[in-house]
């Protein structure tokens, strides 16, 4: 199997032929002097990552836009007799439901404690490698999935890459309990008192809506409901998260009511990047500084 390049800075052509490996030396793509859309390098991305596939392996599975990639590609590989004997854990419903329709058999944590590769995108990335996940509800399992495995690869195109994280403007998603829902967001309204630029709001949602990606236009009195039957929290920084993030992370999870964040720290291997000038840059965790 292909091995992610050992160096932060190396770059590959878009749209690379399906059998290079990762760190190979691809051929030039006629893709690599267009300027390819959002959801094509989210494709590549995808494809670069899904190369780390092999016979057998327990593989977590993500959970949208970027994910859905990833999943009809191991489908693909899986009917052609590629791949054979992978077991997927799924990271939301909509992530078991795509991978069944994908043909990738399906197993859970119980089953397998233990997986060998998780493939996922995210909504921002740190130079650290840090995450922002879960505007799509599901950062719980992903954690879950994602912190059990031995190598976790975060597939995104470069609008994701942020200097901090929350320096986007888009929102931090904590995962909270039904119960007592107000008082919870008054408690981290007041653990953030004092930042310039702060505000959260209850994430709410159509009545049927399960989106991979946050309703904007949702009811202003349906809570949005993630797949554990919690409410969503989103935080938001004007000017990205400031300070130890070790220490903010501990101080949301001490919360009570605080079910999980989307901070995810740490626990990506390497991060793949499929840029608008037409490169993939793949970043190891070995190459960057935690900063931390």
């Amino acid at each position: 199997a292909g091995r992610l390049h050992s160096n932060c800075g190396c770059s590959y052509p878009l749209a690379p032929p399906p059998q290079a490996r990762l760190g190979a030396a691809p051929s030039p793509s006629p893709l690599a002097t267009m300027a390819p859309s959002q959801d094509e390098l989210k494709r590549v991305a995808a494809h670069r990552a899904v190369e780390l596939v092999e016979s057998g392996m327990v593989i977590g599975l993500g959970t949208g836009s970027t994910a859905a990639h990833a999943l009809d590609r191991i489908g693909d590989l899986i009917r052609s007799g590629a791949l054979r004997d992978v077991v997927g854990i799924p990271t939301s419903e909509w992530a078991a439901a795509r991978a069944s329709a994908a043909g990738i058999p399906l197993s859970d944590l119980d089953a397998h404690p233990v997986v060998d590769l998780s493939i996922d995108g995210a909504d921002e990335v740190d130079p650290a490698l840090n995450l922002v996940k879960g505007r799509g509800g599901s950062l719980l399992r992903e954690k879950m999935v994602e912190g059990t495995s031995r190598r976790f690869v975060v597939i995104v195109d470069d609008s994701k890459l942020v200097p901090r994280l929350a320096a986007s403007g888009l929102a931090v998603p904590v995962e909270i309990i039904p119960f007592g829902w107000a008082l919870t967001l008054r408690r981290l309204q007041s653990l953030f008192d004092g930042v310039p630029g702060f505000n959260l709001k209850l994430r709410t949602a159509s009545i049927n809506a399960k989106a991979t990606t946050f309703d904007e236009k949702g009811s202003d009195s349906e809570p949005f409901v993630t797949d554990n039957k919690n409410y969503i929290a989103d935080l938001f920084f004007e000017n990205g998260i400031h300070g130890d993030l070790r220490v903010i992370s501990d101080a949301i999870l001490r919360i009570t009511g605080v079910v999980e964040h989307g901070l995810f720290l740490g626990l990506a291997t390497s991060v793949v990047v499929a840029q608008k000038d037409g490169v993939v840059v793949v970043k190891d965790k070995e190459a960057t500084s935690n900063g931390m």
